[in-house]
Formats: C-alpha cells, structure tokens, sequence
C-alpha cells in the first residue's frame, strides 16, 4: 500500500450550485478557485463543527488504511457571498458559516452503491466494517450506505456521523473501551467474514504516528471556542489522539461485537 503523509489544500468558494438537502446538515455543491466543484459541509449547520472534524479525521484515517476518498479540502467562504442568495434559509448558512469549511471532490456521474446490485468480496468488506466499528459510525446501513460506484470502484464518503462522542466527551475513555452495538445494522457486515485479518491489518497501519499527523491536519480554530471542553486546541487535540489510543489498544472488543452481530445474520 503506498502512503503519503496527509495534506490538505485550501481553496476559495466562488459560486454555490445546489443544495444537497440530507438530512439537517445542508451541504451544497460549490465551485472552488481551482475551477472544481465539491461537495461543502458547512459549519454554521446542524452539529456544527464537530461533524467537519470527524469528516477530516475519519477520512483521512480511512484514506490511510487505503480506501477510495475523495479529495479532502479547506474550504473558505467569505462572508460577503451570501449577500445575493435569495433563498433565506441558505443565507442563513451562508452567513452562519463565513470562515473555514470543509468540502469534499465531488464525483461527477457517480451513483449510490446498491449492495443488491454490487457484490463487494469478503476483504474489503471486513476492512470497511473494521473502520466503521473503529470510528463509531453510525452512518453505513442499508438505508444510507454513504458509499459510491465511480469508475468502477468502491468510493466511500460521508463521515461526518463517526465519533458521536465528541458531541459531549461525556466519559469519553470510558466509550472508547466499549463495543460499537449499531455494527449490526452495517450494510457489508454479511460479507465481512474476515475481520481478524482486517484487525491486524488496520493495527499494523494505524501507528500513533500515523494517527498523530491526521490529527495535526486539524485547524486550531475549530478546537477552540464555545463548543470546546478544553483550554486548548492542544490539549483537545490530544484527547482524540488518547481516544484512538485506547481503541485500537483494545480492537479485539469491537472486533468481538462485530462477529457475534455477524452471528445472527447468516
């Protein structure tokens, strides 16, 4: 697997295309300076912040354990580009969300994966359910795969629900240690027959080093502020970095929970 340390480029909004009205969060398809369009997670929406944070995070870890993501970018709105949107409600987010953003290539032509339609073999599967559990991500179900078919190949995207601890850091260390019960509901899990080698496999290239430069990538000014427990972006910083720590120290907890939900379904 070749690796290369991450690097995130920052790039201005220059025209905002269309809504994507999921959920509550409103991300929207926008024009970059560079002449691309991406998918823009705004963060005057929803959650706020912290579901660009665990975008950044868990993408770039799923990107490093070698999975399909697109490009992750920096994304800049200014604040005076809302000023001509004549819907009130994305004004709103517009004007919410001047600053730092965070937005994702968008794939042109892609389509949704169907598992119905789409068979994905055991190791890939095991790989991505092993990442979800890891990440606590919610969002993988058969009712939203948050996964793409793009030139013929398996794409995942979509992040923002992983780490529903940081929403609180109510007994974070605690969470850590725990088994992830809503594995059962992952759209591969059927097909994830090999998640011991996929442990080992994710243990072997998720080093506190490798974890240590994804949570650099993240911008000091979404660590700090009003929705911070910490005194510091450091001080926060690190905590995700013990969080990770604790988790893949004890895999074989999530690993477990994943193969007995595994159990019932075949």
């Amino acid at each position: 697997m070749n690796y290369r340390s991450p690097e995130i480029r920052t790039v201005n909004v220059v025209r905002y295309v269309t809504p994507l009205r999921e959920g509550g969060s409103l991300p929207a398809i926008v024009e970059a300076d560079d002449e691309f369009l991406y998918v823009l997670k705004f963060r005057g929406a929803g959650q706020g912040i912290k579901v660009l944070i665990a975008e950044l995070i868990v993408g770039e870890i799923a990107r490093a354990l070698g999975f399909q993501i697109p490009e992750i970018v920096f994304m800049h709105l200014d604040e005076a580009f809302g000023r001509t949107e004549p819907d009130e409600e994305i004004q709103d987010l517009l004007r919410a969300s001047e600053g730092l953003n965070l937005g994702s290539h968008y794939l042109q032509g892609a389509i949704t994966f169907d598992p119905v339609v789409t068979t994905i073999d055991a190791d890939l599967a095991s790989r991505i359910v092993w990442l979800d559990a890891l990440v606590t991500n919610v969002d993988r179900t058969a009712r939203n795969t948050n996964m793409l078919m793009w030139k013929k190949e398996l794409w995942l995207i979509d992040h923002g629900a992983s780490l529903f601890f940081h929403h609180s850091w109510d007994n974070w260390e605690e969470q850590a240690n725990r088994p992830f019960a809503m594995i059962k509901d992952h759209v591969l899990l059927p097909q994830a027959s090999e998640l011991e080698k996929a442990n080992q496999a994710g243990l072997d290239t998720l080093t506190p080093a490798r974890i240590q430069e994804i949570l650099d990538l993240i911008p000091d000014e979404w660590l700090t502020g009003v929705e911070s427990p910490f005194e510091t972006a450091e001080e926060h910083r690190q905590a995700y970095s013990r969080f990770f720590e604790i988790r893949l120290a004890q895999s074989d907890i999530f690993v477990k929970a994943a193969q007995d939900a595994r159990k019932t379904l075949i």
